[in-house]
């Protein structure tokens, strides 16, 4: 099984930008989507359709315009679950699972912690969520968590980790919590196949950062730990340009 992670930044928008053949060329069985930032009654699910996406959840913000996630899949999952069932973040559209025959996807939009009260919104979000998928893997062991996580783990993650330590997204608090969150049952596909690859998926739109790849890598597929000897392909894919993400590709046996 192929699965690809990509924020799009806009539903909408990235379609105008021709993700609709760059989706046709990678050919992915799954594809999780992050920010879709619309309603499915905003755009035409059936081009997705078209291109073999039979099945296709959205689960977008109450408000508009806002977060949002989705899958698209080319064979019918068992069960799909919208969201955690903690209000306030299901009120965000930041989670959704579909469930196959053989292992479980979740497509995730972690917040993002851009002023005081954002980033304490993100604490108090990573703790539930950690306690959500605590029990979650009591009943879906093969479980893949792709999307946006808005924290780079390691130095090796991100352009400038000395300048930027300050920083949401690169803070102690936040690197802490990722690295206990997969030392309870989770491998970083891409670290575990890549150990010493410096390769970013996401970038500023000022000051030409990405033509001068000051990037960050935000966007992970984490694979539970009984699924870590199926890991055969993880990659960042930066040549797809719909977005301020680039999406990352996992390949599982």
């Amino acid at each position: 099984m192929v699965i690809v992670s990509y924020n799009v930044n806009g539903i909408r928008a990235a379609l105008r930008k021709d993700l609709l053949t760059w989706l046709s060329q990678v050919n992915a069985d799954v594809v999780c989507l992050q920010e879709i930032k619309a309603n499915p009654d905003q755009f035409d699910e059936e081009v997705f359709h078209e291109i073999g996406y039979k099945y296709c959840y959205w689960y977008p913000a109450q408000k508009k315009g806002y977060s949002g996630v989705a899958i698209l899949s080319k064979t019918e999952p068992k069960n799909v679950v919208y969201g955690t069932g903690i209000d306030y973040m299901d009120f965000e559209g930041r989670s959704i699972r579909a469930d196959f025959e053989d292992l479980s996807v979740m497509s995730l939009y972690l917040p993002s912690g851009t002023n005081i009260d954002r980033l304490e919104f993100k604490l108090t979000f990573m703790d539930d969520f950690q306690a959500y998928i605590n029990q979650i893997k009591k009943e879906v062991p093969n479980l893949v968590i792709s999307g946006d996580y808005n924290i780079c783990r390691e130095a090796i993650d991100i352009h400038d980790p000395v300048r930027l330590k300050n920083v949401s997204g690169f803070l102690p608090v936040e690197r802490t919590w990722l690295g206990s969150f997969l030392s309870q049952g989770f491998f970083d596909s891409f670290r575990y196949l890549n150990p010493d690859r410096v390769e970013y998926s996401w970038w500023s739109y000022r000051a030409n950062a990405r033509a001068n790849n000051k990037g960050w890598r935000l966007d992970y597929h984490l694979v539970s730990a009984p699924l870590q000897e199926k890991i055969k392909r993880a990659v960042i894919l930066p040549e797809a340009k719909h977005s301020d993400h680039c999406p990352i590709l996992v390949e599982l046996k």
